[in-house]
């Protein structure tokens, strides 16, 4: 289990495209970082500032946010709450 501190925010990046929409099959070299992922877990704030987002919600970032990781054989990203750009609804 991990638990972020301050506004830091855990995602679990979601899987990158494995075909194109025409049906291509992209190989693994060729293949974007998703920007899109879950929230695992959240940190309580900072300087008394409530975090938006919750555990549980989908979320876009930019490209090059976060700081990747690999725990117990699964890749997230360690992000500020800022790094996220939208919550995306259900």
């Amino acid at each position: 289990m991990m638990k972020p501190i301050n506004d830091r925010v855990v995602v679990q990046p979601a899987a990158a495209e494995k075909k194109s929409k025409g049906g291509i099959i992209i190989p693994d070299a060729a293949k974007e970082k998703p920007q899109k992922g879950k929230v695992i877990s959240v940190g309580p704030g900072k300087d008394g500032n409530p975090m938006n987002v919750k555990k549980g919600d989908v979320v876009l970032y930019g490209k090059y946010a976060g700081q990747e990781i690999n725990y117990e054989g699964t890749d997230y990203l360690i992000m500020r709450e800022d790094d996220i750009l939208v919550i995306l609804g259900k």
